[in-house]
C-alpha cells in the first residue's frame, strides 16, 4: 500500500481491503497512509477512526462515510466561494 495518496485515489485505495469491514479494522489497515488534499494532508487511519459508521459494505460505502469527516483543506482553498458575488 502506498504511503501517500491523492484524495482522488481514495476509493481505489480503499478497494484493496476486503468487505464487509468494520471501522476499526479499516482504520488499523490504513494507519500510516497519508491522504494529500488541495491544502494539507491527513492520516487515512485517523480519518476512518473518526467516522461514526461501524461497518462498511464496500469501498464506496467507506468513501461516502469519509466525506463527513474530511477537513475543509480537502475541498480546496479555505474561504473560497462557489460563485457568490
Amino acid at each position: 500500500m502506498p504511503d501517500e495518496i491523492n484524495l482522488s485515489r481514495l476509493e481505489p485505495t480503499l478497494e484493496g481491503h476486503e468487505y464487509p469491514a468494520d471501522r476499526e479494522a479499516l482504520a488499523e489497515s490504513f494507519a500510516g497512509t497519508t491522504v494529500l488534499f488541495a491544502d494539507g494532508d491527513a492520516d487515512l487511519g485517523d480519518l476512518l477512526a473518526d467516522v461514526d459508521q461501524e461497518t462498511f459494505a464496500s469501498a464506496a460505502d467507506a468513501q461516502t462515510a469519509l466525506q463527513n469527516v474530511l477537513p475543509i483543506e480537502a475541498l480546496g482553498e479555505p474561504g473560497q466561494s462557489d460563485g457568490d458575488a
